[in-house]
């Protein structure tokens, strides 16, 4: 089973595709920008990297994602809900955790099939 590597770097790849599951790398948003405006950044750069392997925000499996705060989490949700697909929700945790730095608010991490 062959391997793809979509965007890689030094350090990590963006999205790794194996067999018929893409896993993402954490996506964030610009730092300074709002919770919500970071999380739309994310869930487009979600919505892109998917594209890229096949497949679509109907076809998520699971989502963690990481706010620096707790008290975003209803900005953040207000961005996901009019985004995530209604008839197919992933398996979902959101938790509290210190960022890459403390302007980046939101980070989203995802696994989809193809």
């Amino acid at each position: 089973m062959t391997i793809r590597r979509i965007e890689p770097g030094k350090r990590m790849s963006q999205a790794v595709v194996h067999g018929n599951t893409v896993y993402l790398a954490g996506q964030v948003g610009t730092p300074g920008k709002t919770v919500k405006e970071q999380t739309q950044e994310v869930l487009d750069s979600i919505d892109r990297l998917l594209a890229e392997a096949g497949s679509d925000k109907s076809k998520l499996l699971s989502a963690t994602i990481w706010l620096g705060d707790m008290r975003d989490f209803a900005d953040m949700n207000s961005v996901w809900d009019a985004w995530v697909d209604p008839a197919n929700p992933p398996a979902r945790a959101t938790g509290e955790a210190r960022l890459a730095t403390a302007q980046h608010l939101v980070e989203i991490i995802v696994v989809a099939a193809i």
